[in-house]
């Protein structure tokens, strides 16, 4: 499935109308299922739809799985890809079988308290069900000089190809200390972007993400931060903003979070001390 789709767009400047082509991005359905259970009685559960940019769907299944918590490694998965029974969803359905053993505890899925920003629980409560699926605040010894998060927005926007074309999709990136970024995933939606960067770093037993940043090219919600904290993350910056419970997590999980990286500038929110001071105090 590609990317990118073509359309016709009347463009208006001024007082001036012409008809001319353009991109749009892709949006297409991802249904993933489960293949769980012992070998000689197994069984198959729907487990969620995503609406999402097709590629990099195995990634998007595994980082999906694994800030839900129903995996832990890559060695809890058999196999992962798309099913081929379906005819008229062809491509859009990918199956994730389990090992047999693995033990899948359905109310996880079933409690995502991610899935609406009105759900109804509190803040309190939303962090502590976020705790318990993780080994408590994070310990990192990564310190990020300051040009290296102003830089960001300009590397990673140069390797959006899909961004390039449309204007309107989302991008995580991993970065090292050094500024180096290593991946960067596209997805119309933010959360899928960043459960395919986590999923690629899954599959290469990269997790947890002790010594990498995570950059977003859009705002942070608590739930982006719930999916970086699960993965090991100590420093998640981003071009928007943060909300409040996305500020009151990050503290919790000791992450550095950071927003509005623009223009040369940003706001750290938490834990500063992983922003090397001495490059500011220089500039």
């Amino acid at each position: 499935m590609p990317l990118v789709a073509p359309t016709t767009v009347h463009k208006v400047t001024d007082d001036s109308w012409s008809e001319v082509p353009d991109l749009l991005a892709v949006e297409e359905p991802l249904e993933i299922r489960l293949g769980f259970g012992p070998a000689n009685d197994r069984q198959q559960r729907s487990v969620s739809v995503t609406m999402r940019t097709p590629g990099h769907d195995e990634e998007l299944a595994a980082g999906f799985l694994f800030s839900e918590g129903i995996i832990q490694s890559p060695g809890d998965v058999l196999s992962c890809r798309h099913c081929v029974q379906d005819a008229d969803k062809e491509g859009n359905v990918i199956r994730v079988e389990l090992r047999p053993g693995v033990a899948v505890d359905w109310s996880r899925l079933e409690r995502n308290t991610f899935t609406s920003s009105s759900c109804g629980l509190c803040g309190k409560t939303t962090i502590e069900a976020v705790m318990a699926q993780t080994s408590g605040p994070l310990h990192s010894s990564l310190i990020i000089n300051p040009l290296v998060v102003n830089a960001l927005p300009d590397t990673v926007r140069h390797r959006q190809t899909a961004f390039a074309h449309t204007g309107g999709i989302h991008a995580a990136a991993l970065f090292d200390a050094q500024g180096t970024v290593r991946l960067v995933r596209e997805d119309i939606g933010r959360h899928n972007a960043l459960d395919k960067l986590i999923g690629a770093a899954f599959w290469q037993g990269w997790l947890p993400l002790s010594k990498y940043g995570v950059f977003l090219s859009g705002r942070i919600g608590v739930e982006l931060v719930q999916k970086s904290w699960r993965a090991g993350v100590p420093l998640l910056t981003a071009v928007g903003a943060p909300s409040s419970l996305a500020v009151h997590m990050a503290q919790e999980a000791c992450m550095t979070l950071v927003g509005f990286v623009r223009n040369g500038r940003f706001n750290i929110y938490s834990e500063p001390e992983r922003i090397g001071k001495a490059s500011v105090s220089a500039s």
